[in-house]
C-alpha cells in the first residue's frame, strides 16, 4: 500500500527542513523555488531514511501550483499540504510580500483544495506578527480575497510604503484564510489551521540577531518562557497537528512564541 503523502512548500529553507525531519513516516513532496535548493533538501532527506521526492515550484504562479498538485497526486494518497514558504519583508518590495506570503496561500489553498480527502489536514504559517494589526473592514475583505482584482491596491494605503508592514498584513491574511477555509475543507472530511511562530532560530533569525542584537535582546527580555524559539518545536507542533491526534482540531490558529505576545499586546 501507498504511503500518504505530505508535501512541503519552503521545503528547503529552515522550518520547512525541520518540519520534513518531523514528518518522516510519510512520503514527502519537497517543493521549493529553486531546484538546486531542492535537490540538496531531499538528497538529506533520503541520506537519514527519508522517502521525499522534490517538484522546484513558484507557489505564486498558478500554472506553476498546478504541476506541483498533479506532481503530488502522483506520489501517493494526499495525507496532508504544510506551507512552510514565504519571504520576509526586511529591506524588501512590499508587493513582492503581498504575492509570496498572502496570493499564493490562497492559490495553494484553492489547487490543493481538489486532494482533500476525509482525514487530510493543511497546516499554513502565519507570524504572531499577524496578530498585532488589529482587525479592520476596510482592508479585511482584500485579505480574505488577495485573488481579487484590486485587493493589493486596497490594502497599500495602510502600509506606510513598508513591506514590514505588509508582512504583518499578509500574515494577518493568513489567519483570516485559515478561519474563511474551515467549513469548505470540513465539507470534504480535511482540516486547516495556522501556526504563529515567534522569532525562532532559522538562519534567518540568527542574521536578525547579528545585525540587531538590541531589538531581538528585547524581545528575549519579553518572552516569559526565557529563550529564542528552536525548529523543533514549531516541527513538532506540525507534526502533531497533521496527526489524527489533533482530529477535533481546525479553522484555528496556534501561536508558538514563547508566550512574547502576551507581553506585546498588553
Amino acid at each position: 500500500m501507498d504511503k500518504a503523502t505530505i508535501v512541503i512548500t519552503g521545503g528547503a529553507g529552515g522550518l520547512g527542513t525541520s518540519c520534513a525531519r518531523a514528518l518522516q513516516a510519510y512520503k514527502l513532496v519537497i517543493t521549493d523555488y529553486a531546484q538546486d535548493a531542492v535537490d540538496r533538501a531531499v538528497a538529506d532527506l533520503r541520506a537519514s531514511g527519508a522517502d521525499a521526492e522534490g517538484f522546484a515550484c513558484d507557489i505564486s504562479d498558478e500554472r506553476s501550483v498546478a504541476r506541483l498538485v498533479e506532481f503530488s497526486k502522483r506520489q501517493g494518497p494526499f495525507r496532508g499540504l504544510v506551507h512552510t514558504a514565504g519571504v520576509s519583508g526586511t529591506g524588501g518590495d512590499p508587493q513582492k510580500v503581498f504575492t509570496i506570503d498572502l496570493l499564493a496561500t490562497a492559490l495553494l489553498l484553492d489547487a490543493f483544495y481538489g486532494l482533500a480527502t476525509p482525514g487530510s489536514a493543511v497546516v499554513l504559517f502565519s507570524s504572531m506578527m499577524g496578530h498585532v494589526v488589529p482587525p479592520d473592514p476596510r482592508y479585511d475583505g482584500a485579505l480574505r480575497d488577495p485573488r481579487r482584482e484590486g485587493a493589493y491596491a486596497v490594502i497599500e494605503p495602510f502600509l506606510a510604503g513598508s513591506a514590514d508592514n505588509m508582512y504583518n498584513f499578509a500574515k494577518r491574511g493568513v489567519l483570516l484564510l485559515c478561519k474563511d477555509n474551515a467549513m469548505r475543507f470540513g465539507r470534504m472530511g480535511a482540516r486547516i489551521v495556522s501556526v504563529s511562530p515567534g522569532v525562532i532560530m532559522t538562519p534567518m533569525a540568527k542574521k536578525a540577531l547579528e545585525e540587531h542584537p538590541e531589538v531581538m535582546r528585547k524581545t528575549l527580555d519579553m518572552t516569559p518562557v526565557g529563550r529564542y524559539g528552536l525548529p523543533g518545536d514549531v516541527a513538532s507542533l506540525v507534526a502533531f497537528l497533521i496527526s489524527d491526534g489533533a482530529g477535533f482540531i481546525t479553522g484555528t490558529d496556534i501561536v508558538v512564541d514563547g508566550g512574547v505576545l502576551t507581553q506585546m499586546l498588553k
